[in-house]
């Protein structure tokens, strides 16, 4: 079943995101159709997905057995089904079938972490119009598959925004060899354009291992190992890759000067005056938040900067800690000496 792109738009919080990031994401997005009486989830389950319901309505069961039914054209439809994890509710079908979107919950919440360089427009109360980025929006589809390679499923949320600022583009031409067998490793790779063959010698042979295409990545595994390169890449076509040096490939693997707390140790500080921002966009935080918190959404951080109190106190949240994690290093940047981080997030006030 194909994904209707009009409604995908309108979902929280995807409908924060700029046009071409929401189309690379929906490329990306399992459309599922299943029975009455199917279980999506249970209560406990912390799995990696992210759901929202397209089609037929679906009972939520809490833990007492009090039960809500959440269908198309209902308000909680546009949020994303019992999001907080672990789960609140066991979520089934009820209907005859039901449509659902399956998203990785971890690649959204990185897009969502992506902190805008530059906003244009005006701010309207709260909102932001036109807001541009490092990168065009014709590169959303490399950075998705960077942000989903196994290596940089491995990367601290709030040193994402530094990878792309880091990268480098090299236009390359056909024959020319990026990687060389038995060298030591001095670059990560991602192929933007054209096409590129991985061989490796055995003896004297030479054995063809795999053609690479946009946007795959190379090189990572001679950086994380620190050995030497274990095969050859040479460009077949002429194209264009992106480029990281190995210390900038280490030093973003390593997790940021954030300060994290637990749920205990931010009561503390809230009653020592510490202000808590939320920091997911206002249909999220309008949806559900703490009490008392302040609203300032990621995308617009870097805006609301000179309005903010360098002596004050802060908990940054989300509902899982990526994208208050990357505002706390962003703060910390701008020299803010009293931000924490609650650790889990939203979802650590139900544990």
């Amino acid at each position: 079943m194909q994904l209707n792109l009009d409604h995908f738009r309108t979902l929280v919080p995807i409908n924060s995101l700029d046009e071409e990031q929401v189309q690379t994401l929906a490329r990306h997005t399992r459309v599922e159709q299943h029975g009455r009486g199917a279980t999506l989830f249970c209560r406990g389950d912390s799995d990696p997905d992210t759901l929202y319901l397209l089609q037929g309505e679906i009972e939520l069961e809490s833990a007492n057995g009090q039960s809500d039914t959440v269908s198309p054209d209902s308000q909680d439809a546009r949020h994303a089904l019992a999001g907080l994890k672990p789960r609140r509710y066991t979520g089934r079908v009820t209907s005859d079938h039901a449509v659902v979107a399956r998203i990785s919950g971890d690649l959204l919440e990185r897009l969502l972490s992506l902190i805008p360089n530059s906003p244009s427009g005006t701010d309207n109360g709260m909102e932001i119009q036109d807001i541009s980025y490092e990168h065009g929006a014709e590169d959303s589809e490399w950075m998705m598959s960077m942000l989903q390679s196994p290596a940089f499923l491995r990367l601290p949320a709030a040193n994402i925004q530094s990878l792309f600022e880091r990268l480098q583009e090299v236009p390359v031409e056909a024959g020319e060899t990026i990687l060389e067998q038995g060298q030591t490793g001095d670059f990560f790779y991602l192929l933007k354009e054209g096409t590129a063959g991985v061989t490796r010698k055995s003896g004297a042979n030479e054995v063809r291992l795999a053609t690479l295409n946009p946007p795959q990545s190379f090189g990572e595994e001679a950086l994380l190992s620190d050995e030497p390169r274990n095969a050859s890449v040479r460009m077949e076509t002429d194209g264009v890759l992106m480029r990281l040096s190995k210390g900038d490939f280490q030093d973003l693997l390593r997790e940021p000067l954030v300060n994290w707390v637990d749920l205990q140790q931010a009561g503390h500080l809230v009653r020592e005056g510490a202000v808590r921002v939320d920091v997911r966009t206002e249909q999220e935080f309008q949806a559900s938040s703490l009490s008392s918190a302040l609203n300032i959404p990621l995308y617009l951080l870097r805006l609301k900067l000179p309005k903010l109190d360098k002596q004050r106190k802060y908990i940054l949240f989300c509902d899982t800690g990526t994208r208050s994690a990357a505002a706390g290093f962003l703060l910390s940047q701008h020299g803010f000496n009293n931000v924490s981080v609650l650790k889990g997030g939203l979802a650590a006030t139900s544990a």
